[in-house]
């Protein structure tokens, strides 16, 4: 059995609080803006473009993921209304979080006549890449209920201040890492995203396919984890996984071709707006 006897709060001085959950989330979302950034100017897309959009994905991000959190703790919510906008207290959903991020990220650069879904092709891979560096502070944090098992693999929380303490096994009980699983499943879909860049045409495929890979997985994992039911033994975020896999392959079947992978990523350079030479000799620097 893995052992963890890490407390939740990476620092603390009186009222002033870092969670580990917080500490590598902000680390992932640092990483992946980073990296998009760096990809982006393989198809000479402007960094500063990005991180214009970044900024109104990660707030419409964090509205989805505090929004799907409360709608999957509806009874406590309503119990305490107050508490809905205190996401300083924690509780976010990931779910939320992808799908209000995305959907801010298209959204602003739809609005400025940036390429948004080649952007979306780019970030793809990165989303996976945080999401799992974010999922680090889960682990410590013990933050997901999950069931038990007596496989040698099984986390065990042991620190009186974990979140596991409001787990239905508690502290000292051995689950299964579901997060393990689920930062294992994010690596495998990072592998086949990575093969799958500039082979996969129109633009918006690799942003489907990861939505598909991700949503597959998190379905079957969901199982392992002892969240609220919803309906017929399924949990809300089960629900949100049928939904997205469903849009996503229909948008694969319907639109998705293989192709060239050099004559792909030409195209691809084609359809971004050419910057003037200022712009291209400031990008440069």
């Amino acid at each position: 059995m893995i052992e963890i006897d890490t407390g939740p709060f990476l620092f603390q001085a009186g009222s002033f609080l870092i969670s580990w959950h917080g500490f590598f989330s902000f680390i992932g979302v640092a990483s992946a803006i980073f990296l998009v950034g760096r990809w982006g100017r393989l198809y000479n897309i402007n960094p500063d473009d990005v991180y214009s959009i970044a900024m109104w994905g990660i707030l419409s991000g964090i509205i989805g993921a505090r929004l799907v959190h409360v709608i999957d703790n509806t009874d406590y919510y309503l119990s305490n209304p107050t508490q809905i906008v205190a996401i300083w207290s924690g509780g976010i959903g990931l779910w939320g979080g992808i799908i209000g991020g995305f959907v801010g990220g298209i959204t602003y650069a739809l609005i400025t006549k940036k390429p948004a879904m080649l952007l979306a092709d780019i970030t793809a891979p990165a989303f996976l890449f945080a999401q799992s560096i974010g999922r680090l502070g889960d682990i410590v944090n013990g933050e997901h209920c999950a069931r038990a098992t007596g496989q040698f693999f099984g986390f065990i929380w042991t620190n009186s201040s974990s979140a596991a303490i409001n787990c239905a096994n508690g502290i000292g009980a051995s689950v299964h890492p579901v997060i393990a699983y689920e930062i294992l499943w994010n690596m495998i879909g990072l592998l086949i995203i990575w093969k799958l860049r500039n082979r996969l045409t129109p633009p918006g495929m690799i942003m489907f396919s990861y939505f598909a890979i991700y949503s597959a997985g998190r379905f079957v994992i969901q199982f392992f984890r002892e969240d609220p039911i919803w309906a017929l033994g399924l949990q809300e975020a089960q629900f949100i996984a049928i939904i997205m896999l469903t849009l996503s392959i229909i948008a694969l079947a319907l639109k998705a071709k293989l192709g060239n992978a050099k004559q792909i990523k030409q195209d691809l350079e084609s359809i971004v707006p050419q910057n003037s030479r200022a712009e291209k000799r400031r990008q440069l620097k």
